[in-house]
């Protein structure tokens, strides 16, 4: 090969490169996702008062191990009370992720590809979230500056992202969601809560005083309990969060979630309305359709019975296949099947139920959804979940509920190895949280996984017009304070065992 033609080869090598490097770089520009216009957020110092963080009306506190943070305010007000108050775990998570993610994609380029093919697949994501919640996501990428991982998305377009990770990582083969276990009881009709358990005027203090025996205080409630399994990374667990919110005009609500994530995976209204969802796969994903998070949050804010909430979500055109479980305080649960393009599918009970990962209406003929049946463990969890129901007390209380999510054996009871999937307690779960909606209570797990103490959260009394947590009995160190003790696993020496051996 002579100087010239190998000069013609390099120049064209040259201008194919700068052509590729021209085309990535226009297709990032072109897949930008710019903030709102004109959105502000308050200038408010941050004070504290004792255990007690402050942000304008916003505040947070610890609950045993759990972030609790209540928002009000407008939306952008809300957000940025998200991101201030909570600025050092949403550094340490978002970290997670990405090693995470690097850990499970060790090659940068094909990292790199992925980035931007995620980034211009969903470039129009934003505009399916309906506006306040847009202002909020704003509000809190302006209030976490500086921001340190500009380098990986501006900050505005990455919280978008972040918000949608449910969408996105179930549009992906392998998604770290195919793996949450769901139960749900109605209540007893011959077991009806005393008044002291309905009563609003009755404090957490007196509340505590008088239940004594928690297992027995509650049976006959109905209860919804699950585990949400993400394996993001330990700060995701170790950093949970219960959300406390209140939107001017709309039905407050608790969500179960992680520093910077409000959206709702799990969580309950002042009405009694709990939902949880459950990945699934089934149809092709979509980056068309409303947010799973915003959905349920939509729900959330506006639903006082089951039905409306199915109302609601039936309404959203959707992302990505997924299972919604939602019951209230009578006890009727409903099992909303939904995939882009198709009309939500409805499963009603009011029975006791288990849910898993796969469909079992329409989309159950799906290809997608039997390589969930045959790859994953959600046939060997559901069959596991049908026995431990019917071999639960009858009714049961909030205790033989923590016990069901962990359970550690297979359907014919034997015990499995620890960590085997099969198990409803796979220990790899970000949160467990048993609802009771009778009485508007919420018991959330402690880090580490299902392991740690169930801690109670009475939205009765932390959703009611005009709380303040300076006068709360139910705070811990208070009269009022409730929790379902640890796994014994967690002190015996199997967890640590666990943690250091080699897994499943």
């Amino acid at each position: 090969m002579n100087i010239r033609r190998l000069r013609r080869v390099a120049l064209g090598f040259g201008l194919a490169v700068l052509g590729a490097l021209g085309a990535r770089a226009g297709c990032l520009y072109a897949s930008r996702i710019p903030a709102p216009a004109n959105v502000a957020i308050p200038s408010d110092p941050i004070t504290r008062d004792g255990a007690i963080t402050r942000l304008g009306p916003s505040w947070m506190r610890k609950r045993g191990g759990i972030f609790e943070v209540s928002l009000e305010g407008a939306p952008a007000a809300r957000g940025a009370a998200v991101s201030r108050l909570l600025r050092e775990p949403m550094i340490a998570d978002e970290r997670a992720l990405y090693e995470a993610f690097q850990k499970g994609v060790p090659f940068a380029p094909a990292r790199q590809a992925i980035m931007d093919l995620g980034r211009w697949r969903f470039r129009r994501v934003d505009q399916q979230i309906p506006a306040p919640y847009r202002e909020e996501v704003a509000g809190v990428a302006l209030g976490f500056q500086p921001d340190p991982f500009t380098s990986v998305l501006p900050s505005f377009h990455r919280f978008v992202f972040l918000y949608a990770v449910y969408d996105i990582a179930l549009s992906f083969e392998k998604s770290p969601l195919i793996g949450c276990t769901t139960f749900t009881v109605p209540p007893t009709p011959s077991t009806p809560p005393s008044p002291h358990e309905l009563a609003m005027h009755v404090s957490p203090e007196e509340l505590a005083e008088r239940a004594g025996d928690w297992e027995r205080a509650t049976r006959g409630h109905a209860m919804l309990a699950r585990a949400f399994d993400f394996e993001a990374g330990e700060p995701f667990d170790k950093d949970k969060v219960v959300f406390l919110v209140r939107e001017p005009g709309r039905i407050p609500f608790a969500s179960v979630g992680w520093p910077g994530f409000v959206g709702v995976v799990s969580g309950m209204n002042r009405e009694g309305v709990a939902l949880v969802v459950h990945g699934g796969r089934a149809g092709v994903p979509r980056p068309e359709g409303i947010p799973v998070v915003f959905s349920l949050r939509e729900a959330f804010s506006s639903a006082r019975t089951t039905d409306e909430a199915v109302k609601i979500l039936s309404s959203h055109e959707v992302m990505v296949s997924h299972i919604t479980i939602v019951t209230d305080s009578t006890g009727k649960t409903a099992v909303v099947e939904r995939a882009p393009g198709v009309a939500a599918h409805v499963r009603w009970s009011t029975a006791p139920l288990a849910t898993t990962n796969h469909f079992e209406g329409p989309l159950a003929g799906d290809p997608r959804d039997a390589e969930v049946r045959a790859k994953t463990s959600t046939l060997p969890r559901r069959a596991r979940g049908d026995a431990i129901l019917a071999g639960l007390p009858k009714p049961p209380g909030v205790v033989s509920m923590v016990g069901a999510l962990r359970d550690r054996s297979g359907p014919d009871g034997a015990p499995l190895p620890l960590g085997d999937r099969r198990a409803i307690d796979a220990i790899i779960a970000t949160h467990g949280v048993v609802m009771d909606t009778t009485t508007r209570a919420m018991w959330v797990s402690e880090w580490p996984h299902l392991l740690g103490r169930f801690v109670r959260f009475d939205l009765r009394w932390l959703l009611a017009d005009g709380f303040d947590p300076k006068n709360d009995p139910s705070a811990e160190g208070g009269k009022g304070f409730a929790a379902i003790p640890a796994d014994p696993m967690l002190t015996d020496g199997r967890w640590e065992a666990f943690r250091k051996g080699p897994k499943p």
